[in-house]
């Protein structure tokens, strides 16, 4: 028989993102960040290679974020709404940890395993977040996948990638719940 853990699963169960938008200060504390960071590096590695690593930006580091994407996307001709959208999530948010895919070279360990151990180092980040007590959102957007600006402004070397840019601070509002998946429609048994 299993032994379950009622605490955790219903957790699990009603756990939802709360907008960045709406998050403020404070902010999780180094002592505290280290902890669902440490929760968050317990997440599958078939290999032990850990494909991945964290940058925890803080305040000063969001504000030259939100102006270096503002400059980037200018650079990029970009429309000015998508600009703005990009530099708001630098500039509003109090804290974020970006999840760096550092892929490790392999002959056991598919590029593909590598890549959804990052998933799952960003999922396990945002859970261990909201678990403390705290709000959190797992972002991207176009500068995340901008090589010129990942490398430039946050330092990841050719082979990296962004994850995931998780904010992470205190929630404003309670975000009203969403529509899920109909299991149904998402589903297939199959007995043999």
């Amino acid at each position: 028989m299993p032994d379950p853990n009622p605490a955790a699963f219903g957790f699990l169960e009603t756990r939802r993102s709360r907008p960045a938008k709406t998050l403020t200060g404070p902010v999780p504390d180094r002592d505290a960040l280290r902890r669902i960071l440490t929760v968050a590096a317990r997440a599958p590695d078939h290999g032990k290679l850990e494909p991945w690593r964290f940058l925890v930006l803080e305040a000063a580091a969001m504000a030259r974020l939100a102006e270096s994407v503002a400059e980037r996307g200018a650079a990029l001709g970009l429309e000015p709404e998508k600009i703005e959208k990009a530099a708001g999530e630098f500039a509003r948010a109090p804290l974020a940890v970006v999840v760096v895919a550092s892929p490790k070279p392999s002959d056991k360990i598919p590029d593909v395993e590598q890549v959804l151990s990052a998933g799952a180092v960003c999922m396990q980040l945002l859970n261990a977040a909201l678990a403390a007590g705290w709000g959190a959102n797992w972002l991207s957007g176009w500068a995340s996948h901008d090589r010129d600006w990942r490398e430039s402004n946050l330092g990841l070397m050719p082979h990296e990638w962004i994850a995931g840019i998780l904010h992470l601070g205190t929630e404003s509002n309670a975000p009203p719940e969403r529509p899920r998946p109909d299991l149904d429609m998402i589903t297939e048994w199959v007995a043999r």
